[in-house]
């Protein structure tokens, strides 16, 4: 998993110097030369959709999301391991129900054409597909964290 979350990293810094480069295209298009621009901002929002659900596997993979650690200094070490475990647990079924739901969006869009509403119009498969492949991997890594966690507990 940690190849994939390295490989995911590299692609999200691309997509974010991406869709930087693309909104300061739009608006010196827009400002200076009064040319209309109906893809960009648009092409920019599904980078960022994509790198934030992305990258969620590898931000859970060094315990960078956010965490309540006000309780973790006053309780004792088993009793702490306990709640990072059912912590594990209760973020892992939230997001494999998210990351069913996605794939079930990701479906629809893809089977019924779906499009946004703008000018240019892509299909938003793009999206919910990033949206599913990013809970799905947070997903796994929350698994294989739980896992680990219970292998630390069966040994002595």
């Amino acid at each position: 998993m940690a190849w994939i979350n390295k490989a995911v990293m590299g692609l999200s810094m691309l997509a974010i110097v991406a869709a930087a480069l693309i909104l300061t295209g739009s608006v010196v298009l827009r400002y200076f030369l009064k040319i209309p621009t109906d893809w960009q901002d648009e092409a920019a929002v599904f980078l960022l959709v994509g790198l934030t659900f992305m990258c969620g596997a590898a931000v859970q993979a060094g315990r960078g999301h956010i965490g309540i650690q006000a309780l973790a200094g006053l309780l004792p070490a088993g009793v702490n391991r306990l709640r990072l475990l059912v912590c594990d647990a209760a973020s892992g079924g939230f997001c494999a129900f998210f990351s069913w739901k996605s794939w079930t969006l990701f479906h629809e869009a893809l089977a019924d054409g779906q499009t946004t509403s703008s000018s240019w119009g892509p299909p938003l498969w793009i999206p919910y597909g990033l949206m599913a492949t990013g809970m799905t991997l947070l997903s796994l890594q929350i698994v294989l964290q739980v896992a680990a966690a219970l292998a630390a507990w069966r040994r002595p």
